[in-house]
């Protein structure tokens, strides 16, 4: 698959989804790096710590509460590690996006919500839980988004109507969740896929520079890229990528172009793109809305 999957990303950039990503182990938007935790609690008043190391002068003598902040983090992961993406995010600020979701339109997002459940641990590791009136933050070892390593990071919630919430969106984002509902995710699956199309464009490029280096100055197609480990087999089909790819080559092989067009329109994708590169060797990306069919050369 494309090194990134479906990031819920405008909150994923403030998606999967971003605070929600963040808590999704993708873009770390709503979970940061923790602090230390002795200086958050000076702040807070009667604070309550659960699960801290046996060595920390916080460590609590109670277990993890039902229904409570760190409980509330725990069910979440379990549901989505379930694939229960419906209940899962019904415990976040996603939850406008998801509620109206009937099965089909739900069934729609799979893929990119199972790529994200991949990438949940079996066990997550809740190390304390402060609570301060109607907000609360867990930290918990999450895979950090870059090293995977595991890293103490913070989980933001707050309380509604005696119920934790977890934050994964800011307040804009949450603002334009409430406004757009169940089209919120179709939007962002619709812009990451297309960004992805164009990065993916780019890759080509590049995988076609080093292999006509390597040939004599032959441009490759598709099935001699891959084999030469250029490009990721996958490209040959849209089920990850929602873009159904193609390189066109002269009859010498001296030249091409390449281009990318939704696989469902509107559904996957709305631009369509071509690459074309100059006599200087220098790449040149064209996208048009053509309803999915394929820019012109």
């Amino acid at each position: 698959m494309f090194d990134k999957v479906f990031q819920i990303k405008k909150c994923l950039n403030a998606f999967i989804l971003a605070g929600f990503c963040s808590v999704l182990l993708i873009n770390g938007c709503a979970v940061e790096a923790a602090k230390d935790p002795v200086e958050s609690l000076k702040k807070v008043e009667n604070p309550v710590v659960l699960n801290a190391p046996e060595n920390s002068e916080l460590k609590a003598k109670i277990k993890i509460e039902p229904n409570s902040p760190a409980d509330t983090v725990r069910v979440f992961y379990q549901k989505m590690r379930e694939r229960n993406f419906r209940d899962a995010l019904f415990l976040t600020n996603l939850r406008p996006a998801i509620e109206s979701l009937n099965e089909a339109e739900l069934k729609d997002l799979q893929i990119d919500f199972d790529a994200l459940a991949t990438q949940i641990p079996a066990e997550i590791a809740i190390n304390g839980e402060i609570v301060s009136n109607e907000e609360a933050t867990v930290t918990a070892k999450l895979p950090d988004n870059e090293t995977e390593e595991l890293k103490l990071q913070e989980i933001k919630l707050r309380r509604e109507n005696g119920v934790w919430v977890i934050l994964t969106l800011d307040e804009e984002a949450e603002k334009v969740v409430k406004k757009e509902g169940k089209n919120y995710f179709f939007a962002l699956k619709i812009e990451t896929h297309q960004e992805e199309a164009k990065a993916m464009l780019e890759r080509i490029f590049k995988a076609q520079l080093v292999y006509s280096a390597q040939n004599g100055g032959l441009y490759g197609d598709f099935a001699a890229l891959i084999q030469s480990g250029f490009l990721p087999d996958d490209i040959k089909t849209a089920d990850s990528t929602g873009y159904k790819f193609n390189i066109t080559l002269t009859f010498d092989k001296k030249s091409y172009y390449a281009s990318a067009e939704p696989a469902v329109y509107g559904k996957t994708g709305k631009l369509s793109y071509l690459l074309t590169v100059g006599m200087n060797q220098k790449s040149s990306i064209k996208s048009e809305d053509n309803k999915g069919k394929p820019v012109k050369n």
